[in-house]
């Protein structure tokens, strides 16, 4: 299932448009970077909002059924069938989204910034090596310094 996931944010990034994908990812950045000589209980903090933080698969399945429940009962109270265009058209957007990656309200999501999986993922693992969850993990490999990480960031 985790591969599945991976490659559906893969697609849903691929199918954003890259000024929308740059800012995620530009203010995820400057997120980690807020936290450099956090202290360890501020990182967890944060490291458990992010736990709990929806991505857009969640806000998409949400939505969309919503939407379709609420023509289907609309439909079931009123006595009137055109309100099942509703949750035919939703779920057509569902079935888009699900082969293309894509669907009508996935950019006004993103654009809220409503972010991926592997977007959440990226920044709890940012902020767990700043926290030093890895050291003494890979004695053989140097981690990274970030005595400079503000400006990096700030540069891009």
């Amino acid at each position: 299932m985790s591969t599945n996931t991976n490659q559906q944010n893969d697609r849903v990034k691929d199918a954003t448009p890259s000024p929308f994908n740059a800012k995620i990812e530009r203010d995820t950045w400057q997120r980690v970077a807020s936290y450099y000589g956090k202290t360890e209980a501020e990182i967890s903090a944060r490291i458990t909002e992010l736990d709990k933080e929806w991505d857009i698969e969640r806000y998409l399945g949400v939505n969309m059924s919503t939407l379709a429940m609420s023509g289907l009962l609309v439909s079931a109270i009123t006595n009137k069938k055109n309100w099942l265009i509703l949750p035919a058209v939703v779920l057509g957007f569902f079935m888009q989204h699900a082969i293309q990656g894509w669907c009508p309200p996935l950019p006004i999501l993103r654009k809220l910034n409503i972010r991926t999986t592997k977007e959440i993922e990226q920044e709890k693992y940012a902020l767990k090596l700043l926290r030093g969850d890895f050291q003494g993990v890979y004695d053989d490999v140097e981690l990274p310094n970030f005595s400079n990480l503000k400006e990096v960031i700030q540069k891009n």
